[in-house]
């Protein structure tokens, strides 16, 4: 009598729902940390945060304490200092803050706008000679600052314009770098369909530039203007070699002063190493400031398209 047998081979189990089959069904496995560039961040970041750290203990410190004690550790002079810094020449170091501020925010902002209408311009229009302009403008990146301050000196003084404001504004207006940047990111941002679709319509060019590209250009400008702010607010050859009564320096040709004076009076030293302090602080808030710009732009970007 013969009958159906049941087949010996076991059936294999089917792979679970959303894996691959032939792949393991185990846990997964922890994703290593790249320890080399994360040391390398780490060492870096080490870098940039010491001189601050530095600036700020030594400036919790009196003149004494100054060169005679550890130097990490903290002191209690810190109210003095800046009493110090506060009374001195009837507080000329916030002239020379107002005047950084003065430089730096509407140099920045001068330059920003120019770049934008400058990037915008050599992004969107066709024109004979346009990129002969472009390359030209990027050598002013190639060139060191201290080539260019001697020419900006003596076209200063040609125009009667020496030891005033505009010395030190006017050759901070046009940033190559920052020309560099608005054609760059207009050209990513800003689709060429939509200028068609908003001329088509009757849109003028300056309504299409304030209406539609300056907006979408946003981000890119955030950062142009960032940059400027930073290196104008950093610059010392410039104003240094323009400027000569000290009520028009800014902070860092001020402070340099004070060191120059530091040589015969040491007391002097707390108080550039207050001021130095002090000088940090605009630039992180006005970072973290930006910052949140970033973050609504790149979010409001992903969300539209």
């Amino acid at each position: 009598m013969s009958g159906l047998t049941a087949p010996t081979a076991s059936r294999k189990a089917a792979p679970a729902a959303g894996t691959t089959p032939g792949t393991s069904q185990g846990p997964p496995r922890p994703r290593r940390t790249a320890l080399l560039p994360t040391a390398a961040l780490v060492l870096g970041a080490l870098y940039c945060l010491l001189p601050v750290a530095w600036v700020l203990v030594a400036a919790t410190k009196s003149g004494s304490d100054l060169f005679s004690t550890f130097t990490f550790l903290p002191g209690d002079g810190l109210g003095d200092n800046l009493a110090d810094l506060h009374a001195y020449r009837d507080g000329i170091y916030w002239r020379w803050m107002g005047n950084s501020v003065l430089y730096a925010g509407l140099g920045a902002l001068l330059s920003t706008v120019v770049s934008a209408l400058a990037g915008y311009a050599l992004a969107v229009y066709r024109f004979r000679g346009r990129e002969l302009f472009f390359n030209v403008i990027l050598t002013g990146v190639l060139m060191p600052p201290v080539i260019l301050a001697i020419p900006q000196y003596l076209l200063m003084a040609e125009a009667d314009l020496t030891d005033t404001y505009l010395s030190v504004l006017l050759p901070l207006i046009l940033s190559p770098y920052g020309v560099y940047l608005g054609r760059v990111y207009a050209e990513a941002a800003i689709p060429m369909e939509l200028v068609e679709a908003a001329r088509m319509d009757g849109a003028g060019e300056a309504r299409i530039f304030l209406r539609i590209a300056a907006p979408m250009m946003s981000p890119g400008l955030v950062t142009i203007f960032l940059f400027q702010f930073v290196a104008i607010w950093n610059n010392f050859l410039l104003p240094y070699i323009m400027l000569g009564n000290d009520e028009k320096f800014p902070m860092t040709v001020g402070l340099f002063t004070l060191l120059m004076q530091g040589a015969s009076q040491p007391a002097l030293y707390t108080l550039v190493i207050t001021g130095a302090l002090l000088a940090v602080v605009p630039l992180i808030a006005l970072f973290l400031v930006i910052q949140r710009f970033w973050s609504l732009d790149l979010l409001s970007g992903a969300v539209k398209s």
